[in-house]
């Protein structure tokens, strides 16, 4: 039987964000946290999705303050216009959920010349995170909670090729963007000690969602029909996520790695303190030269530039800013 969650933690007078909400793991995941009271802002790139799930969420749960906002985590200019209007009207960010996520596509690219995995999975949620930590240790005690999956431990960082513009492999890039995710969890936790703000990376297991629409080809569409049996529900799937969000015994536990509310130890990878360090440094580079319009990988794609344009200064100034924040 699936692991359940089977705290009864209220939520009265928090607020938590919740990106990738309108479907899926994310759906279940506001949907359970709705039911505990507290403000649920869900963070979606379809509005028109994520406004029929929220209806469905207060319909059922009688919260009134679930929210939802734009935010397409492909876009470092969305994800900049999104963090920017947190900030300056909500008051509080008690719980961050980075939930979104992208896998085994075929290959596409970010509006800023990223490849789409690594680029809504890692990069996306790395800024987004960033610049809501100010936030999030205004609230402490608070939490972060990323998404990653056990496929980090048959993956590793092409660190000479992390945009895979040389080679393009549908699930090799999953996985790696799944163990950036892990390198980002621990990274953080060793930055945000003594702040009151803890990260914890999870594996929700195999689950029957819209996140496996890419998957729908050879092997695995002939064995799509079996997929009730062997993976778990959205509900079932949430649990670890909920577990690591709300409950006590998690307060003071930081930088490390669940599954089924458990704590497993991940890959020999995705405990690498000097790869941690390393990615986070190649990442905020990264970002740094997408948002200055210098280029960096997949720099040959017009939408590297055109979203650079107009946000040169102030998007540099944003990235440095919170990275300087989370050292502090």
């Amino acid at each position: 039987m699936p692991t359940k969650y089977a705290g009864t933690e209220t939520l009265e007078l928090k607020t938590v964000l919740i990106t990738g909400a309108n479907t899926g793991l994310g759906k279940e995941t506001a949907r359970d946290l709705a039911k505990r009271g507290g403000r649920i802002i869900m963070a979606c790139r379809n509005l028109e999705k994520g406004e029929a799930t929220r209806k469905e969420i207060v319909e059922e749960t009688k919260n009134e303050d679930v929210v939802v906002q734009e935010l397409d985590l492909a876009s470092f200019e969305s994800i900049q216009n999104f963090a920017k209007k947190f900030n300056e009207t909500e008051t509080r960010l008690d719980i961050l959920i980075n939930n979104a996520g992208v896998m085994a596509c075929p290959k596409t690219l970010t509006k800023d010349g990223l490849e789409m995995q690594i680029g809504t999975n890692h990069f996306g949620h790395f800024l987004l995170t960033n610049l809501l930590l100010d936030k999030l240790k205004a609230c402490s005690p608070s939490r972060i909670v990323i998404l990653s999956s056990m496929a980090h431990a048959f993956a590793s960082i092409k660190w000479d090729d992390i945009n895979s513009d040389k080679k393009y492999g549908d699930w090799a890039a999953y996985g790696q963007s799944k163990l950036a995710n892990i390198l980002h969890c621990l990274e953080l936790s060793n930055r945000l000690k003594g702040t009151g703000v803890t990260v914890n990376s999870v594996h929700p297991g195999g689950v029957n969602t819209d996140l496996q629409r890419h998957t729908n080809r050879g092997i695995f569409k002939l064995l799509k029909p079996l997929s009730k049996l062997f993976f778990k529900t959205p509900v079932d799937g949430a649990q670890t996520t909920l577990y690591c969000a709300l409950s006590p015994d998690l307060e003071e536990v930081s930088g490390k790695y669940f599954v089924d509310c458990k704590e497993k130890a991940p890959s020999r990878r995705g405990q690498s303190e000097a790869d941690a360090k390393r990615l986070w440094e190649l990442t905020e580079e990264i970002i740094q030269q997408k948002l200055s319009g210098a280029g960096g990988p997949g720099a040959s794609g017009d939408a590297s530039g055109d979203n650079a344009a107009g946000t040169e200064g102030a998007a540099t100034d944003d990235v440095a800013g919170a990275a300087a924040t989370a050292a502090q």
